[in-house]
Parts: C-alpha cells; structure tokens; sequence
C-alpha cells in the first residue's frame, strides 16, 4: 500500500519514524498547507495519509477515490471531516495515550512559572535589573506556592488524572469539573460554574467540539470569583482570545499560561500577544506533547494501527 505522510516536520528530526509494516509504497512531506489542491496532488495514489494537523475536509476526500485510512498522529481529531469519511468509508483514526507524561509534566512547567513568576525574574536576572537594584534577591511579583491552592480541572481524561496525582502531590485541593449546564455525576465531580466560582488555578484538557468552542468566555471568566490562573494545553479555540486578554489586562483573572492558540502558528494580531510581557503569562508553541520519549511512544501506538488495518483488508 502506498502511504503520504503529509508533515513529518511536526516531529523531531531525532525521532526515528519508519514506514509501518505493510506499506511499500511510504512517501514523506516535512510541511504540507492545508490547501484541497496541494493535498489531492500529493495523495492522488495514497490507499493511507498520515498526518497530524494538515486541515482534511470533504473535497479532498470526496476527490481521492484509493484512500481507504487517514491515521493522524495526534489524539484531536477536529481537523478532518468525520462526516465525509464515513460517508465514502475512509477509516479514520487517532493516538491516544502516548502523551500521559508529556502534557501533564508541561503542565505544570506552565503552572509553575506563571504562579512563581519565572519568565518575568529570568529576564530581570540577564538583563541586568537584578544587578541595578543591588539587593542580594528581587521580590517586586510575588511568588505563589501551589500547596493549598484549589486547582479545577475541566476535562477529566487520561492526562486530567494524572495531572491530579501530580497537583495532589503539591498538597493541592483537587475539583473535576462536570460538562457545563448538568448536575455532577456522581460525587468525584462538582458543578461547572462551582469550579470556576471556587479554583486558585483552572486547567482546561478537554477536547474541541462544538459544546466546548470558546468555553471559557466572557460570561464564564466572569464567574471566575477567585482570580485564578488560567492553564491551556487542550485545544486554542476552547478560549476567546480577545475576552481572555482583557480579563488579564483587567486583572479579573491571575494570569494565562498556553501551550495551545487559535491560529497555528500564532498570528502577528492574536490578542494574546498583547499580554506577551504580564509577569504571569507563558506561551509555548503547541509542543506540550512532544517530549521524546512520548514521539516514539505515539510511532509505536500508530505503527500497530496502520499494520494491523493493512493486515485486515
């Protein structure tokens, strides 16, 4: 079977990613745009595409008659229209669970350096405000311890538990939030806007869908009543920008800290670059997942699916 991995950029160059058994025909792009026509000429023959965030719509499965599977490398799976495989029975599937130490740890560098600060004191050591000052430590932001605080987590998955054990092991007060408008399901969950009411530190690791497109708003920041710090490594479109960079700017909330925006790359006017020098504000580039053990752990997870799939036909 031929094979188009349409952006195997999106993984380290040190990272090994052998064609999986099955597939003798293995082409490899490091960058594709997600544009219907370049992506129908690169996979005009691909029986499967792998990709990660290349953008799949109707058109260019309705116009590709050979492919039977699109294996993304990623647990989202927003960007691909599920509809259109269904309807012309192209297999679709995702990797789950090879991030279960990546996301949580980066998690908690985000945290971390939003509530101590990090970013903010790092600059003032290299760029010689500590030396000007002339005291022997520089306390103008204060530092926040995170044991004792209430952290709330909304979406409790795999990588919502394990950051629980880890904030748990910080001597945190643990909430889950329950699907926004439902009563709790049982008692490990509590009510949506109590979390938002009650939490020092909300965490967002739920999926993108049409229910949880810009959850976090102006109306539901404004229940924020603790001035949390806000935490992203889900998906970008999960916050309103624009609302979450005056809820900082207004110091309604504590701060944000992101691995993850709306437009990717972020674009040159995202309101959140507004916010690019508040002490307790951190982006990274959407690499929360990606450490190297979690890349080869997500290879082995695919390679199984798409050898197994090839295998069944």
């Amino acid at each position: 079977m031929q094979a188009v991995f349409l952006d195997r950029g999106t993984f380290s160059e040190g990272v090994d990613l052998p064609a999986p058994t099955g597939i003798t025909d293995y082409i490899t792009y490091d960058d594709t745009v997600s544009d219907p026509e370049i992506i129908i000429a690169r996979c005009k023959d691909a029986e499967i595409i792998i990709a990660n965030k290349v953008k799949i719509t109707a058109e260019v499965i309705s116009r590709l008659p050979n492919l039977k599977l699109i294996q993304l490398t990623a647990t989202g799976m927003d960007n691909v229209d599920q509809e259109a495989c269904d309807k012309h029975g192209v297999t679709l599937y995702n990797v789950a669970g090879y991030a279960v130490k990546s996301v949580p740890e980066h998690t908690f560098l985000l945290m971390l350096n939003a509530m101590r600060a990090g970013l903010y004191y790092h600059n003032k050591v290299v760029d010689g405000s500590w030396h000007s000052d002339g005291n022997f430590c520089l306390l103008d932001i204060p530092l926040i311890d995170l044991e004792d605080k209430t952290l709330g987590i909304i979406g409790v998955g795999t990588i919502g538990k394990r950051v629980t054990e880890i904030a748990q092991a910080f001597g945190m007060t643990v909430l889950w939030a329950d699907h926004q408008g439902r009563e709790p399901r049982n008692e490990d969950y509590t009510a949506f806007d109590e979390v938002l009411a009650q939490s020092d530190v909300i965490s967002l690791h739920c999926p993108l869908t049409e229910q949880t497109q810009h959850l976090i708003n102006q109306d539901t920041l404004a229940k924020m009543t603790k001035q949390p710090l806000l935490v992203n490594v889900a998906r970008g479109g999960i916050v309103d920008s624009q609302a979450l960079a005056e809820a900082v700017h207004n110091e309604q909330i504590l701060g944000y800290a992101s691995d993850v925006f709306e437009q990717e790359p972020i674009v040159a006017d995202d309101p959140l670059l507004t916010l690019k020098d508040h002490p307790r504000v951190i982006f990274s580039p959407h690499n929360a997942w990606g450490s190297k053990s979690a890349q080869e752990t997500l290879w082995q997870i695919l390679s199984k699916q798409v050898a197994d799939f090839i295998h069944q036909q």
